[in-house]
């Protein structure tokens, strides 16, 4: 029996490869080949209708998001990167901008200035294929561009974990205030990373005049420059109203928006009675919410399946490691950038199910010499009920390494200072992450500096001190800062190799086969699977490996 489980699980591989092989990869902005058939057959394979499947369901509800994300999450994963890359069609009721015809009061409604873009990837997508950068919008009246979307899960999960963190802290300087009958005041530290302090008297009320870098209610919000959104879901349901003109239905930030506690396919909790959530269009399938006589424009399980996708997205890659990067990371601690620019951050409870590491390997990385390793993140559990297994996340500790960030929100100097449309001049912005910083030029929330050294040159305010310590290095000590800061990138992901990918040395350049995006092969199941778990059938495969 085992032999034969063993012969079956080469050919369903090599089905597999076959398959793989056979498939176009989904590149940057991608079309739908069930309506736009070509000879290349270059495209989505499945139709959008295919993506809905069965609605949300559960995890027996075959073909349903939920389902696919608790038993097949890679290509769940796949999902997500392909409705991100969809270009949506007028017909699926792309479009117009927010209001009847684009006209309004912007002071208050800023997605007046958002744009209108029929992908995803219209605004995210540099590099090539990723969900990267590249868009600008006119949401302030001088611009804010559109930051890559790598490592989004990560920046969700740290900033939901630094949020329970301080408000614990809150909690216990409360309670020690009341059994003490004085007032208490407590540092407010999380993961290394001080927000000033909080104080409470006997009567249970707090002064949050001594927080810093975070809003009074202590919830770190990781997403738009500003610090404006919770969650990852929030983000991509307004987006896909601002941005798109798509009206998605979602019961999970409608009940959180009306004070509920809900917990998101992706494992965030939402709790509407601790913080204040953006609601969605609707919730309710049946509803016209833009009176365009289209209803369910985005359903329930396209929101699960992007959610799904930039939890688990890539994080920004290390290009090649030098005694002069290794000089200039140190050089760039020394001047105080780092009190800041925070390099490695701990997650305690990961909600993945996979990681990729992406480094610069020249022997094995054939494109852009970098190579990825995958380690899976999951429990596999079968629950007996005919289907394949429940593959769900471990929730163990990751160390999020070069991340460069503290989430917190600085006084950068009248250099990054922004005008909004309602006359309010923005001071405070959250530090930007560095992790990509030598592939995302021009910089700053407005692109208006064109280089590092021009970037760098524009602090003040708060970072005048690290400013005046690097200005004063030598030239050459400049150029090791620049050197280091230029290893840390991002990567198209179907121009890098993998592990999992194969075939390295058949394929070589050759851009109609390099590299597949394809989960499975970034993200395989645990070895053993095929001796000890129960093989899948071929059918199934082929469909996942198709789309």
């Amino acid at each position: 029996m085992k032999t034969h489980r063993l012969h079956l699980a080469v050919l369903l591989i090599l089905l597999a490869v076959t398959v793989w092989l056979a498939a176009d990869p989904v590149l940057s902005q991608s079309i739908d080949r069930t309506q736009t058939p070509n000879i290349a057959n270059a495209g989505i394979a499945k139709s959008l209708a295919q993506e809905v499947g069965t609605g949300r369901g559960d995890w027996q509800t075959p073909e349903s998001s939920a389902f696919i994300i608790a038993r097949d999450p890679f290509r769940a994963i796949r999902r997500g990167r392909q409705l991100f890359q969809r270009k949506f069609l007028r017909a699926q009721d792309q479009g117009p901008l927010a209001g009847p015809d684009g006209s309004g009061d912007i002071n208050t409604n800023l997605a007046l200035g958002a744009g209108l873009v029929d992908s995803c990837a219209g605004c995210h997508g540099r590099p090539r294929g990723a969900a990267g950068f590249g868009g600008d919008v006119v949401t302030r009246p001088d611009s804010r561009d559109a930051p890559h979307l790598f490592g989004l899960g990560l920046k969700e999960m740290l900033a939901d974990e630094i949020t329970w963190d301080l408000r614990a802290i809150r909690a216990q300087a409360v309670a020690d205030a009341r059994s003490s009958h004085h007032p208490v005041s407590k540092p407010l530290v999380s993961k290394g990373i001080n927000y000033g302090s909080i104080s409470a008297n006997s009567e249970g009320t707090v002064d949050t005049s001594q927080v810093k870098g975070v809003d009074p209610d202590l919830r770190v919000r990781p997403f738009f420059l500003h610090g404006g959104t919770v969650s990852m879901r929030e983000f991509v349901v307004g987006a896909l109203q601002n941005e798109m003109g798509l009206q998605a239905v979602d019961p999970d930030l409608m009940a959180a928006h009306n004070g509920g506690r809900i917990v998101t396919p992706s494992g965030m909790v939402l709790d509407g009675s601790l913080d204040q959530i953006e609601g969605p269009p609707t919730d309710n399938p049946a509803a016209d919410s833009d009176g365009d006589g289209v209803v369910n424009e985005i359903p329930t399980s396209l929101v699960d399946y992007f959610e799904f996708y930039l939890l688990n997205y890539f994080k920004p890659a290390s290009y090649q490691q030098t005694n002069e990067t290794t000089k200039g990371r140190a050089i760039f601690q020394q001047v105080g950038c780092a009190q800041c620019h925070i390099s490695d951050l701990q997650i305690n409870q990961d909600r993945r199910v996979a990681d990729l590491e992406t480094v610069y390997d020249p022997v094995n990385g054939i494109f852009n010499n970098l190579f990825a390793t995958a380690t899976p993140f999951f429990n596999e559990t079968d629950d007996h009920l005919g289907f394949p297994t429940l593959k769900r996340p471990k929730l163990g500790s990751f160390l999020v390494k070069n991340i460069f960030t503290d989430f917190k929100r600085h006084d950068l100097g009248p250099n990054f200072y922004e005008r909004n449309y309602d006359g309010i001049l923005r001071t405070e912005f959250l530090t930007i992450p560095l992790w990509s910083v030598g592939s995302t030029a021009p910089y700053g929330h407005d692109g208006r500096s064109i280089n590092l050294a021009e970037v760098i040159f524009r602090h003040g305010g708060e970072a005048q001190a690290a400013l005046d310590a690097f200005s004063s290095l030598s030239a050459n000590d400049k150029t090791r800062v620049f050197a280091f800061l230029n290893s840390l990138v991002l990567f198209a992901p179907e121009n890098r190799w993998s592990k999992r990918s194969g075939l390295r040395a058949a394929l070589r350049f050759c851009h109609c086969n390099l590299g597949r995006t394809l989960a499975r092969c970034f993200f395989p199941r645990p070895t053993g699977h095929w001796e000890d778990g129960p093989v899948v059938d071929v059918r199934s495969l082929a469909d996942r490996l198709s789309g």
